[in-house]
């Protein structure tokens, strides 16, 4: 193999690895084959950033008089619609400051074992919700993520708690 200087290297693998939107604030690096996920971003100076706090999924029943020591998983549901419950509420809270799920460019997802799994987190419950807010027709856009197992969250009814950042 002939020897190549490391910029060009580097220039090859970044036109290798599909950055789009170069123009732009924001560009985004697909793995090659493009996949679920972002191989990376890349946020240009002068694009506004937003960090969100990690958020839990609501109630099924937001309208439950259950006192909030006696609520269990079912009163959250499982994996997959927790993931939505939290991704609905991050698209309401990015709204409220001006930003859509189509800016998200980095996400962090905690999952805690499912009892009804014997304990085992359900990645691809996870990954079924996050379908339906990222590589979609109203949102062709992923994200860079990270998915962990964690032993618990803040209460044992919480199956999952994902923290984004968004820029434009």
């Amino acid at each position: 193999m002939p020897y190549r200087p490391i910029a060009a290297t580097l220039f090859a693998l970044a036109a290798a690895t599909g950055a789009q939107g170069q123009n732009g604030p924001v560009i985004r690096h697909s793995n090659t084959p493009p996949g679920l996920i972002l191989q990376g971003v890349t946020v240009k100076p002068g694009a506004t950033t937003l960090y969100l706090s990690g958020q839990l999924a609501a109630p099924l029943d937001a309208a439950s008089k259950k006192p909030p020591a006696q609520l269990t998983v079912e009163d959250f549901g499982d994996t997959k619609t927790q993931t939505v419950s939290v991704l609905n509420k991050i698209k309401t809270i990015l709204a409220a400051r001006g930003f859509a799920m189509a800016d998200v460019i980095k996400m962090t997802v905690f999952v805690a074992g499912d009892p009804k799994l014997g304990g085992k987190m359900d990645f691809a419950g996870m990954n079924d919700g996050f379908k339906q807010f990222f590589g979609t027709a109203d949102n062709p856009n992923t994200v860079a993520r990270s998915t962990v197992q964690v032993a618990a969250l803040a209460a044992p009814m919480y199956l999952v708690e994902i923290e984004v950042v968004a820029a434009k």
